[in-house]
């Protein structure tokens, strides 16, 4: 799918920004209630968000998904079964990830903490993946190779001959 690590992160960026900011005003918006400081506070909280989402995407749960995806998938799988299965392997790591952040945030490490992060974990899970699956995967997808046209077969063989 990707040619070098330069379109991989590309890719990875925009994905995290796009679940980082959505899911932040989802999460907002289950603690103070909808209103036009949903999308203030989304951005005020922005970028300690994206940049714990990018650590864990790329140097955790990134890592444990190239293990996994193996086991649900056949060498001759389609890309987009491919695709299917490391968005929804990666999409249950990072809600995961992400919980342990917004209950941290938002509460620190205390009596209520195992609690409140289950609860982060179910409310998170029933909209993110359907989110990642169905919205912003498919779109970022149809915009990254917008950017970077994937290479065909015929191009592949004509650059060995």
């Amino acid at each position: 799918m990707f040619k070098n690590k330069k379109e991989h992160f590309i890719f990875i960026l925009m994905i995290c920004t796009t679940m980082v900011f959505i899911m932040s005003c989802y999460n907002i918006d289950l603690i103070e209630g909808f209103s036009l400081n949903t999308f203030k506070h989304a951005v005020l909280g922005f970028l300690p968000g994206f940049l714990f989402a990018l650590f864990g995407d790329i140097f955790i749960v990134g890592r444990i998904v190239k293990v996994l995806a193996p086991k649900f998938l056949k060498e001759n799988d389609s890309m987009a079964k491919v695709g299917m299965v490391m968005s929804f392997l990666t999409g249950c790591g990072m809600v995961l990830w992400m919980s342990l952040f917004g209950v941290v945030t938002n509460l620190g490490f205390g009596p209520h903490f195992l609690e409140a992060y289950a609860m982060g974990v179910v409310k998170n899970f029933v909209v993110a993946i359907p989110l990642n699956l169905l919205i912003v995967s498919p779109l970022i997808r149809a915009i990254f190779f917008k950017m970077f046209p994937p290479v065909s077969n015929d191009e592949v063989e004509a650059k060995v001959s």
